[in-house]
């Protein structure tokens, strides 16, 4: 069989040492045979998603933190090159969690079978779970209706992308904010926002207030920091949030403080935080409905591809920053 290569986190974050590519340590190692009941896969396509930052901390979550000296988790889709297992046959396209490695075994538990027609990659972005995570916060949380408005932080993003483009679907005015003027342009362009502005501008809390002359609705956030502070200002009453994401000020232990939370009580606003992975039973209604979406022209989608694993915790710490336009993966084959 090939050899395998990965990376393990190999340290921590501390205060004193911030997070960066010398928390990982590449290794090399033999993938050996799959067992009874095993299939082999070799991964196509890495996902680096947000929520990694949080799990290489040793610190009380929703989630475990990585263990140190293991495999970095993370999404992963490609092909069965070896099977004993009845359910999987070689040549078979799955979707699963193999991590940040070229290979991994798997007794199939948390591998899904993918259909054709929809790239590869897709299922690891709209038809995954940044496309998951959309879904549940629009359709569960924010519940748009015709004409209400709703406001996307992190717009081009691997989430807000889609987030934009379902609140559309529903009805909704779409307002977004991202970073920079070329993904503001892609936000109305091509993913259908009706306004996009630029966090970056210096006058962002004046063209924030001018994008909304009838108020917020909905808000789905992000990042964090002063996107959301100005954003809260503006709410109308009953207004809806869905806390995904702290990307700009959380993942590194940095205090997130609310803006002043009367507004909350004034409004009789709702904020809900969620992590997709508490509502697996609705992912595979989510899934069918986006995977339509896809096919049918409706959502569309940009990545940012790196080039080899090698590439992996450069290209992770540049999407932390912002450096990402869309989703960010990592190509794992040529």
């Amino acid at each position: 069989m090939p050899a395998n290569r990965a990376f393990v986190l190999n340290s921590r974050p501390s205060r004193e040492t911030p997070a960066g590519p010398h928390n990982f340590r590449y290794v090399e190692s033999d993938i050996g045979e799959p067992g009874d009941g095993q299939v082999l896969v070799r991964h196509h396509y890495l996902s680096l998603d947000p929520y990694m930052r949080g799990r290489m901390n040793d610190a009380k979550s929703y989630a475990q933190p990585q263990p140190l000296g293991e495999v970095m988790v993370g999404g992963t889709v490609g092909e069965v090159v070896a099977s004993r297992n009845p359910r999987f046959a070689v040549g078979d396209h799955v979707v699963g969690s193999g991590g940040w490695q070229l290979y991994s075994l798997s007794d199939g538990r948390g591998l899904r079978k993918i259909e054709g027609g929809t790239p590869m990659q897709a299922w690891l972005g709209p038809v995954g779970m940044p496309g998951v995570t959309a879904w549940y916060g629009v359709n569960k949380i924010i519940a748009p209706q015709a004409g209400e408005t709703v406001v996307v932080s992190a717009a081009t993003g691997a989430v807000g992308s889609v987030v934009g483009q379902l609140a559309k679907l529903a009805g909704a005015k779409a307002v977004g904010i991202a970073g920079g003027a070329a993904k503001c342009e892609f936000a109305v362009k091509e993913l259908g926002y009706d306004i996009c502005v630029d966090h970056s501008d210096a006058d962002f809390g004046d063209r924030l207030k001018a994008a909304l002359p009838d108020g917020i609705n909905g808000i789905f956030e992000n990042v964090g920091g002063k996107p959301f502070e100005q954003a809260m200002l503006w709410l109308n009453p009953f207004a809806r949030i869905a806390l995904c994401g702290l990307v700009a000020s959380g993942y590194d232990g940095t205090p997130t403080p609310l803006p002043d939370v009367r507004v909350l009580l004034n409004t009789r606003s709702r904020m809900e935080g969620f992590i997709v992975s508490d509502h697996m039973a609705l992912w595979p209604q989510a899934l069918g409905e986006l995977a339509g979406h896809v096919a049918a022209g409706r959502i569309r989608w940009r990545e940012t591809v790196a080039q080899g694993l090698e590439a992996a915790p450069q290209a992770f710490f540049a999407m932390l920053k912002g450096g990402n336009f869309g989703k960010q993966l990592v190509k794992l084959v040529e």
